[in-house]
């Protein structure tokens, strides 16, 4: 898909995902004469944001652009393509959609995973101890891989408030994806994920080469940097007009010099409950 499409197309409404915690609905992307092309997306209207205590209102569209933007800058490639447009609904962000219908495999399969206590199988790592339906022991596990490992260091950049299971999947060629991502770029320490299998462990290679990067991308001046601060069309935002605020931009470098000044996976915080609710 390209980012014109993304950008420029009509947008249909198909349905609601009425399991989402703010307006979301899958659309249809038309050409000029209202025919499909065949391509889908999510579509998030900012007037569809539900108010939350802790994060500026009107704010998630924004941060899921700025997501998607340090992913790929960064040469992360984990969030689809995400842009800040109008809709139907008003301006919201609109994203890629990622078919993980023909894989056969739902959102967060083979990703994260609760086995029988005691029963953890080779390549998954242990989260968190629960029980099952039936009141038997089981233990939560995300797998252990390097994509995910990835992801885990993208999302303490972001400061990921939300990362649940069902915000990952993989498409058909089996790359991995994660979504969602409103609830991102706090000043304040948010990281609430279920990829804490790592902490303590020192990041991938290939990950401080990311960070590296995007350090360079984020100094004062530098194309990311002008990119996530600068005014966004009319499109309505409590302060600045950018996708973040001057101030989350400093937060957001502080944390990629700390990745890169102690590479290793953060402990869990013990000040803080560390996960999402639902896991799932």
């Amino acid at each position: 898909m390209s980012g014109r499409t993304l950008t420029t197309a009509e947008l249909q409404v198909e349905g609601v995902l009425t399991d989402a915690s703010n307006l979301t609905a899958r659309v249809l992307l038309t050409d000029a004469a209202g025919e499909p092309t065949g391509e889908r997306a999510l579509y998030k209207p900012i007037r569809g944001e539900a108010p939350l205590r802790d994060f500026p209102a009107r704010t998630l569209g924004r941060r899921e652009v700025a997501a998607y933007l340090i992913s790929s800058v960064g040469g992360w490639d984990l969030i689809p393509q995400t842009v800040l447009r109008d809709g139907p609904l008003g301006p919201g962000s609109v994203q890629r959609w990622i078919d993980w219908e023909s894989t056969g495999w739902g959102p967060g399969a083979g990703l994260l995973e609760a086995f029988p206590d005691g029963a953890v199988p080779d390549g998954w790592l242990p989260l968190v101890q629960g029980e099952a339906a039936d009141g038997s022991p089981v233990t939560v596990c995300h797998a252990d891989t390097a994509d995910l490992a990835s992801l885990a260091v993208l999302d303490v950049v972001l400061n990921n408030a939300d990362r649940k299971g069902a915000h990952l999947v993989r498409d058909a060629d089996g790359h991995l994806w994660g979504f969602d991502h409103g609830l991102t770029l706090h000043l304040d320490d948010k990281l609430r994920t279920v990829l804490w299998g790592w902490a303590g462990q020192p990041l991938p290679e290939e990950d401080l080469a990311r960070l590296g990067q995007l350090r360079v991308e984020l100094a004062a001046g530098a194309g990311l940097a002008t990119r996530l601060t600068e005014p966004v069309g009319d499109l309505p935002r409590d302060d600045t007009g950018g996708l973040v605020s001057a101030a989350e931009l400093v937060a957001l470098r502080e944390r990629v010099d700390q990745l890169l000044a102690d590479p290793v996976f953060p402990a869990l915080p013990t000040g803080r409950y560390p996960l999402p609710w639902p896991l799932w």
